[in-house]
């Protein structure tokens, strides 16, 4: 396969490599945004947010570093109740006050976005489910359920080659660099998708989204940070937690997944046999966590 190009072709798509005449026209990137709303928050930083759905249970969703609201919604599409998703600091149009941030921002971000929405169960993904242990560490028995998918960190600053990715995607998305910014985000894909339609289009919702709303100079340092300080601040909780992860992703080491799984006492563990979940476990992956929340 020929290397990742950017920009793409017109099209969209490969003109003499990738799928042919017959092969998958189209993917599943992350929903349209929708319209949101700006809540200010007791400690004072404004987020955005976006609520769907009607009655109870209500559910509150954290994104991941350099995602959002897009990225979240697909996980809720199951979910019964209210579904609460929202932009940590730094992201989208939320407030970015003055850095650098560390994990008890993200968790009082998280718990005010709970708190105003009267959220009983949470999904954390990535970040915000470092968030989400920062949080629970100090209130462990704020929520009924908890998901986490692919937690990146506990209480171990990320590995190098973790660092220096997201450390690429911030830089890029301060310089506007496009080409740059793409072979970050490119690296998100299985190869199986890039230099396709399917994979151009999420590359150009991603680019269209970032380039736009930037992130903040604030999220510098959290590559380097880890949420908690010992594991065992979270043996206190009791709600039952879904943990995912998946083998073979730079990103969230599956041993990440088992050492929080081992942390909380009502935890199950499940474990992906291939990375780009959200691509090539998509169906069973919205049932999964689907499923845990709404029994």
């Amino acid at each position: 396969m020929r290397g990742f190009r950017w920009p793409p072709p017109p099209d969209g798509g490969p003109r003499t490599w990738g799928p042919g005449p017959g092969g998958p026209r189209t993917g599943r990137p992350a929903l349209p945004e929708p319209e949101t709303e700006l809540v200010d928050t007791p400690h004072g930083v404004s987020l955005e947010r976006l609520v769907t759905g009607v009655g109870d249970p209500v559910t509150v969703f954290a994104h991941g570093l350099g995602n959002g609201i897009a990225t979240t919604r697909p996980f809720g599409s199951g979910v019964t109740g209210r579904r609460i998703f929202f932009q940590f600091r730094g992201h989208g149009r939320s407030d970015s006050p003055p850095g650098p941030w560390n994990y008890l921002d993200l968790a009082r971000d998280l718990r005010a976005v709970a708190d105003l929405g009267g959220a009983t169960r949470a999904f954390g993904a990535s970040l915000g489910a470092g968030a989400l242990c920062r949080l629970l560490a100090e209130s462990p028995a704020r929520f009924e359920k908890l998901v986490f998918f692919l937690p990146a960190v506990l209480d171990t600053p990320r590995g190098e080659v973790a660092r220096t990715r997201l450390t690429g995607l911030l830089d890029a998305v301060a310089d506007g660099d496009a080409h740059a910014l793409a072979e970050v985000v490119s690296l998100e894909l299985p190869p199986s998708v890039r230099n396709t339609p399917a994979g151009w289009a999420y590359l150009r919702q991603r680019l269209d989204q970032l380039l736009r709303d930037g992130l903040a100079p604030g999220l510098a340092g959290l590559p380097g940070q880890a949420p908690l300080d010992d594991a065992g601040a979270l043996a206190a909780v009791t709600a039952p937690a879904l943990v995912i992860g998946c083998v073979d992703d730079d990103l969230h080491p599956v041993a990440v997944a088992e050492q929080l799984a081992a942390a909380l006492p009502a935890a199950t563990l499940h474990v992906y046999d291939r990375p780009a979940v959200l691509w090539t476990e998509r169906a069973d992956l919205r049932e999964r966590v689907s499923s845990f929340l709404n029994g």
